[in-house]
């Protein structure tokens, strides 16, 4: 056994004195509970998310019907009809059904690119659709989203201008015929122009308005119109089948001893951009999706767009069904417009209500969609010209009045150009639907999941664009070519 040197023996007693001075010092403490250091940590993460945003709350359903109200919202629904005739009882619902199911594919696609890797920055969100393009492809694409994003607004302001000028004189037709009891067909075609002036009138107003946190309560508005006015269309069509029966149809669309078969084939062309644009929504998806409670985001959008997706469309098939068993050949481009010359003897005032609705609605749609061109041009010269005072001063601008005015002017002008609202959709339906809808989806997905060109899913999803995209040309023609030929 190894003997304790003396030095040993002095290290020995050296910490049994420290010890016993600490001694008291831990019997007294012995009773304290550790504590965390801080609670600031959770009081942070309860109201806010980890990119510093306050904490969303939005679930499945929230979602879902943020999806539904922004499809219907559109006011596609009124020309499903009127598209309906064009394709027929086959051509109809599979147009329909096939556009269903790349919008249901294009917008799982989507959610993928809400939140991203970064190698500096860690996991990024994209708050909206543009913020997205810019993020994840950048250059060009940016330019393109920008391009077509902007047009579409500016197309959707004409086509709403025209949509509301028709159910304003549909209201006066209905009256008209009411008061006369059907003895005189009441025209009043001619009153075209004037509905659409005093629609920009009432846009020119409502467009100074600050931005568009300042007409959200517009937005709620119009939503609860487009679901009367779909509700009352739905339930007209349905009396109008049970008490006369079901009108002239086909299986294919018009006949051809209707109209000329040149043109019968221009307004199928133009029928297929009517339904893309049903489905033009795409654009909003990311936004709904920052809406929703993390870290479930993917998973509860991907569920919430199939789910309405599919339901919007069963609702679009009742709609374009039930409208076209009514009408048949003759098919109304705005389906309540129909509804004026057979309930003018009773429910009268159901058809006017309906009519109203769309135009509250359309007043309404016209600000929401209309904000983010009217903010960007302005946002655009105020950095332009950052040194003016006349650019920079918020209220006291002389550009944002005159700018606000001149939009709501070519609109309402371009408006009284085209011939009728279903050019205009068709138009904005096929361009629109391709290149939002489409393909930047699909390239953002690609550059995301980094898929190298020419394997199978690469191909694949060139394949499904570039079928969309002859679609698109194609309903492009059909509406332009159609546009010289109206009957």
């Amino acid at each position: 056994m190894m003997m304790a040197t003396p030095r040993a023996d002095n290290e020995i007693e050296e910490v049994e004195a420290d010890l016993h001075e600490i001694q008291p010092v831990l019997e007294a403490n012995e009773e304290i509970q550790i504590q965390p250091a801080s609670t600031e940590f959770d009081d942070y993460s309860r109201y806010f998310d980890v990119d510093g945003r306050t904490k969303r709350k939005g679930t499945f359903w929230t979602a879902t019907a943020h999806i539904t109200t922004a499809v219907i919202s559109l006011g596609g629904v009124l020309t499903l009809t009127w598209a309906m005739a064009q394709l027929g009882w086959i051509f109809g619902p599979i147009a329909m059904v096939l556009f269903t199911a790349v919008n249901c594919y294009t917008s799982i696609l989507l959610t993928h690119c809400y939140r991203r890797d970064e190698s500096v920055t860690g996991r990024t969100n994209s708050y909206t659709y543009t913020d997205a393009v810019k993020s994840i492809l950048g250059g060009r694409h940016v330019q393109i989203c920008g391009l077509f994003q902007y047009l579409n607004i500016c197309g959707i302001a004409i086509g709403f201008t025209i949509a509301a000028s028709t159910s304003m004189m549909a209201i006066e037709r209905t009256h008209c015929m009411h008061v006369a009891q059907g003895k005189d067909p009441c025209d009043v075609s001619g009153k075209s122009r004037m509905y659409m002036i005093l629609f920009g009138l009432v846009e020119m107003v409502l467009s100074h308005l600050s931005n568009l946190n300042k007409v959200s309560w517009l937005s709620i508005i119009a939503t609860i119109m487009s679901l009367i006015y779909s509700g009352i269309g739905l339930g007209l069509g349905m009396a109008k089948v049970a008490e006369n029966g079901i009108s002239k149809r086909s299986l294919t669309g018009i006949s051809t001893d209707t109209i000329p078969r040149a043109q019968k084939i221009w307004k199928r062309l133009q029928a297929l951009g009517a339904i893309a644009f049903a489905y033009s929504f795409s654009i909003t998806l990311i936004e709904i999706q920052d809406t929703i409670k993390s870290p479930a985001e993917h998973n509860t959008m991907k569920r919430a767009s199939v789910v309405s997706i599919v339901s919007v469309t069963a609702f679009y098939l009742l709609c374009g069904s039930i409208g076209y068993a009514s009408f048949g050949d003759y098919a109304p481009e705005n389906l309540l417009a129909g509804f004026g010359s057979f309930y003018y003897d009773r429910l009268y005032w159901l058809v006017d209500i309906a009519n109203l609705a769309v135009v509250v609605q359309l007043i309404g749609a016209y600000q929401v969609f209309s904000q983010p061109l009217l903010a960007f041009v302005e946002n655009w010269v105020a950095h332009r010209w950052s040194g003016s005072e006349v650019f920079t001063e918020d209220g006291l601008s002389v550009f944002r009045p005159l700018w606000r005015t001149s939009f709501v002017v070519f609109t309402t002008c371009m408006a009284m150009a085209f011939p009728s609202f279903t050019y205009i959709i068709g138009t904005l339906g096929a361009f629109g639907f391709w290149s939002l809808a489409v393909y930047l989806p699909i390239t953002m997905y690609l550059s995301e999941k980094k898929i190298l060109r020419w394997t199978r899913s690469w191909v694949g999803h060139q394949m499904l664009n570039g079928c969309v995209l002859m679609i698109s040309i194609l309903a492009a023609i059909g509406t332009i070519v159609g546009s010289f030929d109206v009957n």
